[in-house]
């Protein structure tokens, strides 16, 4: 492929992109325009490097890598786990480190160990299915929720939650634990299956000088 060709870069709005930017950075690639908080741009470029960026929403990220509007993207493992788009996903950046767990009161721990019939709330339902039928093959009913999902519990709409764990202090403000980790979670970089076949040399190079700056 052409030097002239941009490769665009699709970032996950929010901490994960101001860290990127940083990483970025280290090794060489600039793009003032993206710490411009007032910009109304959508897409800012670095002429020199033939870059291309834009913010989009963590699980848009995936979808513009897949489609090809992007060549690269970096977001959250939980969002490439739960939108599972056909990417290649590369590399881990190390960042934005938390897991993905099941969480209720102590109260709902056998229900787990007995694999009886129980309600899961969450935002990601596709994690949360994959994880009670295929791994602990329990039959479930999973409940889609966009809010608190420490809320799920309380009000009794789910005896457990699948969710992302930090700290787990808003777990213990409302009676809540974790009682089992389904996986841990950080930044990663993903790239379009086409996009590293045309630009192999560019975008190895990219990770490479990546690896080195974690």
């Amino acid at each position: 492929m052409s030097e002239d060709r941009y490769l665009t870069f699709a970032l996950g709005k929010g901490r994960l992109a101001n860290k990127t930017i940083e990483l970025f950075e280290k090794i060489g690639i600039t793009c003032e325009g993206m710490k411009d908080k007032d910009s109304r741009r959508l897409i800012f470029t670095n002429e020199e490097l033939k870059l291309r960026f834009f913010l989009a929403k963590g699980p848009d990220v995936p979808t513009y890598v897949e489609y090809g509007a992007a060549d690269i993207g970096v977001v959250g493992k939980d969002t490439i786990m739960e939108e599972n788009r056909r990417v290649y996903e590369v590399l881990d950046l190390g960042y934005g480190r938390c897991r993905m767990c099941v969480c209720g009161p102590r109260s709902s721990e056998d229900l787990l160990k007995h694999h009886e019939m129980i309600r899961v709330a969450s935002k990601y339902p596709n994690i949360a299915k994959d994880y009670f039928y295929n791994k602990k093959h329990q039959t479930v009913d999973i409940i889609k929720l966009n809010g608190s999902v420490e809320l799920g519990p309380i009000v009794k709409l789910a005896d457990v939650i699948v969710d992302i764990v930090e700290t787990g202090s808003t777990l213990k403000e409302n009676g809540l634990e974790v009682l089992e980790e389904i996986c841990p979670l950080s930044a990663r970089m993903i790239v379009n299956q086409v996009s590293m076949q045309m630009e192999p040399v560019r975008i190895r190079k990219l990770i490479q000088e990546i690896r080195k700056n974690l």
